[in-house]
């Protein structure tokens, strides 16, 4: 075979190889995409709500302190020459139970002293009564016509009324040096408790000097912190028409999981706190020390220590409550309704820490949707797993069919 022979062979060979490739590409099934419609609806779950009347709390947080609390101080000087051994810090003493003892040596003298000089202007008075009777019947011998100035000193009455001042000036001497004999012995002006002593036997004060810290057992006050939107739903002690708000005070820090102490709101403070611009309130505790109560039921309070109060506000009648985080963007709720999805605006009455106490904007047996949402549209449809797919809720999806 010549070499010109076989270059035309393998040329045809190669334009019948393409006439083939050709033919199947142009020949082959082509893919059509056609629009598929699936019928869905957004699976969710819901709660259902009813009217009712609720009792709502708020929640505050604040420090104890003493309802009762003061510096013990002297009110004359000397050396303290006993201390009772009740008066050391963390004891508790009665009301008039002596604490210390100054030296009253001094005092004794003084009011030896003013006693002297109240005797001897009581002399004075008596002599001075037996002038006036001589000068009575002088006068009456003499007779004759004078002026009521003239008249008076004959009779001697600035005398009398000298020595009548005398008297009245010795008795308050006395009775001064008396109390302040009675004012070296300290005693407890009321049920206490001993938080600090600064003075032992042999120390020597002054009028005004620190004896020591004592502070009263029967109450206790938590100093707490109230948004000002929420003081006119709190019922104070003093409004005796409603009574005062019960309050639970909690320790989280250091008392069991469910232990607390029962209070009652006292008064509203009438000033924001500074810094946070919050309503002071103040919450009585009674019997904070739990002398009362068995140690093992109910934990002490101690002063200083923060805690949380939750005090129980007004009562609200003919709500919806509804957890907050159920609420929507602007005060709105989300209500499945005939497989709908219905945005309501609501009237809300009032919130705590977890509900929201909604008046208008929602009836009974609502079921209000709790799922969170990527779409929100009005109408858009809705289904729980108990009911499935409701007719005619849709949502339009994509295939791809060959």
């Amino acid at each position: 075979m010549t070499k010109k022979k076989t270059i035309l062979i393998s040329v045809a060979v190669l334009l019948v190889s393409a006439v083939v490739t050709l033919f199947v590409f142009m020949t082959e099934p082509e893919a059509q995409r056609e629009a598929a419609t699936k019928k869905t609806a957004m699976l969710v779950d819901v709660v259902e709500v009813n009217r009712g009347d609720y009792t709502p709390t708020v929640i505050a947080t604040g420090s104890v302190q003493a309802a009762k609390d003061i510096t013990l101080s002297p009110q004359v000087g000397g050396e303290i020459i006993s201390v009772s051994e009740n008066f050391i810090p963390g004891s508790f003493v009665k009301k008039g139970e002596v604490l210390l003892q100054i030296n009253p040596a001094d005092y004794r003298n003084v009011l030896q002293l003013r006693q002297s000089d109240l005797q001897l202007a009581r002399t004075e008075l008596s002599v001075e009564m037996g002038r006036q009777n001589v000068a009575r019947k002088d006068f009456e011998l003499i007779g004759g016509d004078f002026s009521p100035e003239d008249k008076a000193l004959v009779l001697r009455k600035p005398q009398l009324e000298a020595a009548k001042a005398n008297v009245a000036a010795s008795e308050a001497a006395v009775s001064q040096a008396r109390l302040d004999l009675q004012r070296t012995t300290i005693r407890a002006p009321f049920d206490a408790h001993i938080i600090s002593r600064d003075v032992n036997v042999g120390s020597q004060v002054a009028p005004g000097a620190v004896l020591g810290r004592l502070v009263g057992m029967d109450e206790y006050w938590v100093v707490a912190n109230v948004p000002l939107s929420k003081v006119n739903w709190l019922s104070f002690a003093e409004n005796e028409a409603t009574g005062a708000s019960e309050v639970k005070i909690i320790d989280d820090t250091s008392w069991p999981e469910g232990v607390y102490r029962k209070g009652k709101l006292f008064r509203l403070v009438g000033a924001l706190e500074p810094q946070t611009r919050l309503a002071r309130v103040l919450i009585a505790v009674p019997d904070p020390l739990a002398r009362m109560a068995r140690a093992d039921t109910v934990p002490p309070l101690m002063i200083g220590t923060f805690v949380e109060a939750h005090i129980e506000a007004r009562e609200i009648q003919d709500a919806i409550r509804l957890n907050r985080d159920y609420l929507r963007k602007d005060e709105t709720v989300w209500v499945m309704e005939d497989g709908k999805l219905r945005i309501r605006d609501v009237e809300i009455l009032f919130q705590d820490a977890e509900y929201a106490y909604i008046k208008e904007g929602l009836s009974d047996r609502d079921r209000v949707v709790t799922t969170d949402l990527s779409t929100v549209v009005e109408g858009a449809g809705l289904r729980t797993e108990k009911a499935g797919a409701p007719a005619g809720a849709a949502q339009q999806d994509e295939g791809v069919q060959d």
